[in-house]
Parts: C-alpha cells; sequence; structure tokens
C-alpha cells in the first residue's frame, strides 16, 4: 500500500496580493494548508473563500512586535505545524541615495530585513522541534547586484541575503533548509503600489532617471508569472540537493551570472595587490 503524503503547511508573509497570493494558490492547488498572513487580514477574504478548511487568515505587520509570534501561535493551533514559511512581506524605494531620507531607509530595513527576521525567529522553535522545514527568503537579482536609484532597496535585501547564508548554516543540523530567491520581472505589484518613490534632485536625472522610468514603466508588463514562480520554489525545496540560491527569471539568470563574471575578473584582476598585504617576516 502506498504511503499518501500528508498535507504541508505554508506559512507566508504579504499573501494578499503578488507572489504571496500567487504561492498560496499554488499550495492550495497542491492540496496544502496555508496560513496566509497580511497587515489587513479582511483583503484576504478571497483567499479563504478558495478553501475554507485548508487556509488561516492571521493577521500579521512584520513591523509591529509580537505579531509575528502570534500568527505563528495561531498557525500551529490551527495546523499542528508548519512545513515552508516564505518571508514574502516588503517593498521597494526608488531614488538616489542622496534623494533618500534616514526615516525611508529605516522603513525599508524594518520591512524588508528587520520584518523577516522576527518572523523567522519566532517560527525557528517549531521548526526545530520538527526537526525539518524551509525558510524560503524572497529576495531579488537587486540583492545580488544593485543599480543607481535602488541602493535602499538592494541594501535591504544584501542583508536579507547575508544573513540568510549564516541562517543555513546554523538550522541545517536539525533539517530545516534555506532558500533564497532571487526574482527578475515578475507580474506583482511591486513596481506599482509596493514601490515609494522619493523626492527629484535634478543632479541625479541622468543616473538615476532612467531607473525611475524602468520602475514606473514595467508595472503590469513584467514577463514573469508568479504561479510559476512559485512551482519552481517546490521544485528546488523538493530536490536532494536545494540550492542556497534560486534565481528566477531569464532576466536573473543572466544579469547575477554577468555579475559573477565581473566579480570573478576583478578578483583575478586585482588578486596580487589583495594578497600583498601581510606582514612583512620578522
Amino acid at each position: 500500500m502506498t504511503d499518501i503524503p500528508l498535507p504541508k503547511t505554508w506559512f507566508i508573509t504579504g499573501a494578499a496580493s503578488g507572489f504571496g497570493r500567487a504561492f498560496a494558490e499554488h499550495a492550495l492547488s497542491l492540496g496544502d494548508n496555508v496560513v496566509a498572513t497580511a497587515r489587513a487580514p479582511a483583503r484576504l477574504r478571497a483567499l479563504v473563500a478558495l478553501a475554507p478548511e485548508r487556509v488561516l487568515a492571521a493577521k500579521l505587520d512584520v513591523d509591529q512586535p509580537g505579531d509575528a509570534q502570534a500568527a505563528v501561535a495561531a498557525a500551529v493551533a490551527r495546523f499542528g505545524r508548519i512545513d515552508i514559511l516564505i518571508n514574502n512581506a516588503g517593498y521597494g524605494v526608488v531614488g538616489a541615495l542622496e534623494e533618500t531620507p534616514d526615516a525611508e531607509l529605516r522603513a525599508i530595513m524594518d520591512t524588508n530585513f528587520f520584518g523577516a527576521m522576527a518572523v523567522i525567529r519566532a517560527a525557528l522553535p517549531v521548526l526545530r522541534a520538527q526537526r525539518a522545514g524551509a525558510i524560503v527568503n524572497v529576495s531579488s537579482l537587486g540583492g545580488q547586484m544593485s543599480f543607481a536609484g535602488f541602493s535602499a532597496y538592494s541594501a535591504s535585501k544584501f542583508a536579507l541575503e547575508g544573513a540568510s547564508e549564516a541562517l543555513a548554516q546554523e538550522v541545517a543540523p536539525f533539517g530545516i533548509k534555506v532558500l533564497i530567491v532571487e526574482p527578475g520581472q515578475f507580474r506583482t505589484d511591486l513596481a506599482g503600489a509596493g514601490m515609494r518613490h522619493m523626492p527629484i534632485l535634478d543632479a541625479y536625472q541622468d543616473t538615476v532617471g532612467p531607473t525611475r522610468a524602468f520602475a514606473h514603466d514595467m508595472h503590469g508588463t513584467q514577463a514573469g508569472d508568479p504561479r510559476k514562480a512559485a512551482a519552481a520554489i517546490v521544485q528546488a525545496l523538493e530536490a536532494d540537493k536545494t540550492p542556497l540560491r534560486l534565481q528566477l527569471g531569464a532576466d536573473a539568470v543572466e544579469a547575477v551570472r554577468g555579475h559573477a563574471q565581473t566579480l570573478l575578473a576583478d578578483l583575478a584582476a586585482w588578486e596580487d595587490v589583495g594578497a600583498a598585504t601581510a606582514h612583512d617576516p620578522a
């Protein structure tokens, strides 16, 4: 008799739209359970209606202390466990560094980085006790490189990736996987309601102006399908060797490859200078 696999439980932040909504719908299509979280749970009603017995809508503002612990407790009370945690909540900022006030820098770090860390810390006791599970941190190709106008956004994603690399080593002995997802252009709300535009300084029109126009014009025209991204994430998590990073979209694959090649070329060109910095023998 073939054992029927038990449904998994997904815990998804920012599930009201975009990637979060697509991940939730894909999980439901697999017969899994979903803990869908959002700052305003009312926005999750249509998702709950798809499978009321398998969807729990929970309030979770990643910027609010205590929200993550309460949502994790509700998830365990309803479904008994968490198998896949997806840190998806976040937003973007476009503007030159000089155009970006300190308050905006701190705000995006609070949501995109500190918020994700809070959710991870809240869920880890559950995952460790299970000795199984996966943490999926949604970064960006902008978490591997940056472009004029995206300093604040990339700073938050670079931080997320740095923490994720260490986290992967820390939790591997507990049977927990960590996957960093680096999407390119996908048809979500990031370039629309999810993007904050900073006040414009004329001095940066030549460098940041094209980025600002790109971020505005791509909304609704992106090539990437969020549901296919969800399927790719499942494929990576179910692989015998799950990668630490998964680039999604041909644009992300090519951009990250080119960036890595440039990095290696610079390393080779300057390795003699870099290596010749030790103390001379006594």
